[in-house]
């Protein structure tokens, strides 16, 4: 992947009307803001996700990764949240897969070893890569595998 200059300024991308007015109600635990980068695309993610908000949780990973163009990282940074559901786990699986199928990697970014073990215990090392920061996913020259990206974030 050849990115210049240029391609790296970052955009932000309109998401859905129904997603934005979810994500603003009053109520709302869940906080999200979503950049693209050249081609690639990540998810700055806040407050917690859980059953209440589970189904806009799948709902902004499913626009925002609709952006990402294939062969580029799909990166969900969740340094700001600070409750994660298993359902949110699951959810994560999900998109990771449906991104799979579309040859896009989705990257997990966290610096809480808390999350490298839900990731392990529940048996999601094989689909959710964990990094520590988005600058890995977005390193073109970086070959990491991911069991050597999970043991470098936790």
């Amino acid at each position: 992947m050849s990115l210049a200059p240029t391609d790296l300024r970052p955009a932000h991308l309109r998401l859905s009307t129904r997603l934005v007015s979810e994500l603003g109600a009053q109520n709302s635990t869940l906080r999200a803001a979503v950049q693209g980068v050249g081609s690639a695309v990540i998810v700055y993610a806040g407050g917690e996700i859980d059953a209440c908000n589970e189904h806009i949780w799948r709902l902004l990973l499913r626009e925002a990764s609709a952006f990402v163009d294939p062969q580029q990282p799909f990166i969900v940074d969740v340094n700001s949240v600070d409750f994660i559901s298993c359902s949110g786990f699951e959810a994560l699986a999900d998109e990771a897969h449906r991104c799979r199928e579309r040859g896009i990697e989705l990257c997990l970014v966290s610096l809480q070893p808390s999350v490298c073990r839900i990731v392990e215990a529940c048996g999601l090392s094989d689909v959710l890569t964990v990094l520590t920061s988005a600058a890995q996913a977005l390193d073109p020259y970086e070959q990491l595998s991911p069991e050597a990206v999970i043991d470098e974030a936790c």
